[in-house]
């Protein structure tokens, strides 16, 4: 395998391409005693948050949550991560996947915002959060809906599970079901709202995912997240997610169990970019609400998403044995967006692999070798690169003097 060694220009900076044997090292352990990203923006007299340090691509950071993670909802990015793969207590923030199932049905019109569902006694005496649903009484869809997603409602909870499925275990049934679906591995859930049972469970990473999975699947719902506060029954509740009372996020869900502390998911969109934070293990509402905003603000000062080609850009014109073109175009077939930290162009480097000559015939669309991104501080990708155009072989005559002319010019 030969390796191209073209300079490719990326938004305007010329990237060193590399040879893939000479992988660029992923900062993944840090050095003793390292400068914390963004120590040097601190205002004066910030409390620095107490806790281990979560892993990044630009070095450790410190925070107070137990479980954490950080991800760009438009790549998929991981910025931040800590135990973000334990299967850990996931509290009210289970109401995600409650809340996917139900837009599940509307989205098919197996339901309607406008139909109504009575309220059993299991529902009106389910303990925890409330948006007091009257015993034996019916309530709207869509009432239920911003009871559960607003004010953290458990009784709604049940009912929906209760309308929708006859029962909170047949509706669990469901929730474990589009788990698997949604790929979430460590996720196993009991019941419909997080009331606490020993095996109960979700990751930081599986919440990120549903989160992630609900604004892009739903987003005509997803509306409901932004609400300050929803009155029912002549009870004014706010919504309990602080970051959104600030204006901070637009969603998505706390949580909060002695045993598992207090958690959060968090979504905002600024400048057209996105970005989702989960937290789980803090110790008090105030700290995390402090914790989600600077985690989220950092997630945004620190990165930027990149576009590095469209799915029509040429990356290379790779030389071509025997066809009726001498180079065919090697494309990305997809749009690349990269989230990078801020400075990557000085510090990314890409690496063009595929065999040369391509032997002809060739068939547009055909994969004939890998883009590889990486760097220090650069989270590693690697991009199939695709014919971007039909190369037939040459018929015999022409094939005989390629080759004649091979060997006389060495070209």
């Amino acid at each position: 395998m030969t390796l191209s060694r073209r300079m490719l220009l990326l938004a305007g900076a010329a990237l060193p391409v590399v040879s893939a044997c000479a992988r660029p090292a992923y900062a993944a352990s840090p050095p003793a005693r390292p400068v914390r990203p963004g120590a040097a923006r601190r205002k004066p007299g910030e409390i620095v948050p107490s806790g281990s340090p979560a892993h990044t691509p630009i070095g450790p950071l410190d925070t107070a949550a137990r479980q954490a993670i950080v991800v760009d909802y438009g790549t998929g990015a991981t910025l931040l991560e800590k135990d973000s793969d334990i299967a850990m207590v996931p509290s009210s923030m289970t109401k995600l996947m409650t809340a996917y199932i139900v837009y599940g049905r509307l989205k098919a019109g197996r339901l309607q915002l406008t139909q109504e569902f009575p309220v059993s006694e299991k529902a009106w005496r389910m303990g925890g959060s409330k948006m007091f649903v009257p015993l034996n009484g019916n309530v709207k869809v869509e009432d239920l809906i911003r009871g559960m997603i607003v004010q953290s409602g458990n009784d709604a909870c049940i009912v929906l599970a209760e309308g929708i499925a006859g029962s909170e275990e047949q509706f669990v049934e469901l929730m474990n079901q589009k788990a698997k679906e949604l790929g979430l591995e460590r996720s196993t859930f009991r019941n419909v709202t997080g009331w606490p049972d020993p095996e109960h469970r979700m990751s930081a990473r599986d919440i990120a995912t549903v989160a992630r999975r609900l604004i892009q699947d739903f987003p005509e719902y997803y509306k409901y997240d932004a609400e300050k506060s929803f009155k029912f029954n002549n009870i004014d509740q706010p919504n309990r997610n602080t970051l959104v009372q600030k204006g901070v996020a637009d969603g998505l869900k706390t949580g909060h169990t002695d045993e598992a502390g207090y958690g959060l998911v968090a979504s905002s969109l600024r400048a057209g970019r996105r970005v989702i934070v989960v937290l789980n293990g803090l110790t008090t509402m105030h700290q995390r609400g402090e914790e989600g905003e600077r985690l989220m603000d950092w997630a945004f000062r620190e990165f930027e998403n990149v576009s590095l080609f469209t799915a029509g850009d040429t990356v290379e014109q790779a030389p071509v044995w025997l066809g009726t073109s001498p180079t065919v175009p090697l494309v990305g077939g997809r749009d690349l967006v990269m989230t990078l930290p801020r400075g990557w162009k000085t510090k990314a480097k890409i690496s063009v692999q595929y065999e040369s000559p391509i032997r002809a015939p060739i068939s547009r669309g055909a994969e004939l070798g890998k883009l590889h991104v990486a760097g220090d501080g650069v989270p590693e990708m690697e991009v199939a690169l695709l014919a971007g155009a039909d190369v037939p072989r040459l018929g015999l005559p022409g094939r005989a003097v390629a080759v004649l002319s091979h060997y006389v010019t060495g070209s």
